[in-house]
Formats: C-alpha cells, structure tokens, sequence
C-alpha cells in the first residue's frame, strides 16, 4: 500500500498525518463503524470509480442497520469520494469510513458523535501478483463466518472483520494465501474478504446471502457478467467436499478482484492451474472495469 496526500474528514481536507482521532473513539473501542472498499480504474476518459453508486448505497444501509444518523445525501458522498480521487495523484482504491468518535467510556452508542473519512491510497494487487497469476491457496479457517443472529453479516461493519483478521492470519501462518470460512451450519460462507465461486456440472455456483455472507458488488458484477456471456449462476449451499471437487474456484472482491483459487487443504482444484471459465470471467471483467466494453457503462462513475 501506498499511502496519499490528503484525507478527507467531515467535510474538509487534512494532511494524511494529521488525520486523528481521540484514543477513548468509541468506533476504536468497540468495532462501531462500518466501512466500504472501492477501486478507481485508469480508462481511455480518465479515472472512473467502479460501481461508486451500489457502495454508496451498501455503506447508507449499513448506517441504518447501525442506526447512524447519516448527515450525508447519497450524491454528497458520491462527490465527496470523487473529490478525494481528484485530490491525490495515485490512486485506485478508496476506503469511506463512517464511526463512531467521542471521548466516553461505555458501551452505549446513543448520543456518540458520528464521524465520516474518506481515504484513498494506492493498493495495487491484494494478495499479491504470484496469486493474481498462477492461482491462490486456501486453508478452511477453524473461524466461523458470523452467524447472521450473532452479528450483521450482510453490512461491513468494523468490529465483525475481527473474526476476518484471524482467519486471514491463520492462513498465512499455514502457509496459504487466503482463508476460506464456513457458516454456523458447516457449509461454504466466504474468505476472510472476498465471495467465493465454483464452477461444477457446467453451472456457476455461489453461496446465498442468507449463508452470512456479504453482498458482494463484485460478486454481483460477475453473476450479470457470467449470464450475459451464456452460463448459468446458481445460489446455493455449496459444501467443503463441492468446492474440493469442483472443476474450478475463484474468488471475487473489490481488493482482490477476481482470483482463481488453484489449492485447498493441500488438494489440487482441477488440474491445479487457473481453470478456463475463471480466466475468461476474469478477462472480460478487466474490460468491464477500465471501461472497454459500452454495454457496462452504467458502473462506471467518470471523474
């Protein structure tokens, strides 16, 4: 990661050093935040925000599941984020943060003051270029993905990534390059970051959002990205031994885009190398996002 020059904080512009907060922040405290992740892309018309509309909706809904009391339009935040772009010279990622500041102690979040950042950075490739080519590892995390009556799965709320942070750490001290996790009920929820595909029996298939998943605005792109070029997407539980026997996995996210997944457990996907359909999926979402296909104009938000 490599960090900008400015940071955007309830409304005005601060040097990336001097973007503080007190250490009694409740969001600190207590995980009372909830966030979003968007890439900006180089196209032939300049930067364009992918998707910026759909995150900013999901991150508004998440306000509202947290019961924050947003001072922010849907179309003030678009701006605010596309002035943050602009205000930096490399970028392609951009991090909107709305939370809970103060200087109380309590677990109480009535009447704490909301606080809204808007952080933009160059992120380049999350799980690195090794990955993004030859495929990534993946170990089933002992985490579970939050059950969905223990904790807001569906909406990015700060204090749920903890349990993302384990698994993903677990990973790396097995060796692998991402964690994979199961929901209350055993069967495929997501990584600690990213939806999670299979292709088997000639069908796409993706874990529902009712299996404590987040919904995805890659993995929706790539649903309407897969029907359009003529395979079928099923929603559906998908279990350890169907993903072990898949034909091919891959992995979707904002970060990490679209990754094929080639190892899991120690078993090869496949014949271990990038299968075909991911690689395809994997292609045309490039041109999608850097604006080379017309028919997917309507994600792009033009700056």
């Amino acid at each position: 990661m490599e960090k900008t020059e400015k940071i955007w904080m309830d409304g005005e512009f601060v040097n990336w050093d001097d973007a503080k907060v007190h250490v009694l922040a409740h969001a600190l405290n207590y995980g009372t935040g909830v966030f979003e992740g968007i890439r900006v892309y180089e196209t032939s018309k300049g930067l364009s925000i992918f998707r910026l509309k759909e995150h900013v909706k999901r991150l508004m809904d998440a306000c509202k599941v947290m019961c924050f009391d947003l001072k922010y339009t849907h179309d003030e935040i678009c701006e605010a984020i596309s002035a943050t772009v602009k205000m930096n010279k490399k970028v392609d990622y951009v991090k909107p943060c709305v939370f809970l500041g103060g200087e109380a102690v309590g677990l109480n979040p009535i009447n704490v003051p909301v606080k809204f950042t808007i952080t933009s950075i160059y992120l380049g490739s999350y799980l690195g270029k090794e990955a993004q080519e030859k495929g990534a590892s993946l170990v089933t995390s002992s985490w579970f993905r939050p059950w969905n009556l223990a904790a807001p799965a569906g909406a990015k709320v700060n204090g749920i990534y903890v349990t993302s942070c384990l698994a993903k750490m677990e990973a790396k001290h097995r060796g692998a390059d991402e964690a994979v996790m199961l929901n209350a009920q055993g069967n495929i929820a997501e990584c600690s970051g990213e939806n999670l595909f299979i292709f088997k029996r000639g069908k796409l298939y993706t874990s529902k959002t009712s299996d404590s998943i987040l919904e995805g605005i890659t993995r929706n792109s790539i649903m309407e990205i897969a029907g359009d070029l003529g395979y079928e997407v099923v929603e559906d539980e998908i279990t350890r031994i169907e993903m072990y026997t898949a034909d091919e996995v891959f992995m979707t996210g904002t970060a990490a885009e679209i990754t094929m997944v080639t190892k899991i457990d120690n078993r090869l996907i496949g014949d271990g190398k990038p299968g075909k359909v991911g690689k395809q999926l994997a292609e045309k979402y490039a041109d999608v996002v850097r604006g080379k296909d017309p028919k997917y104009e309507k994600w792009l938000y033009r700056i």
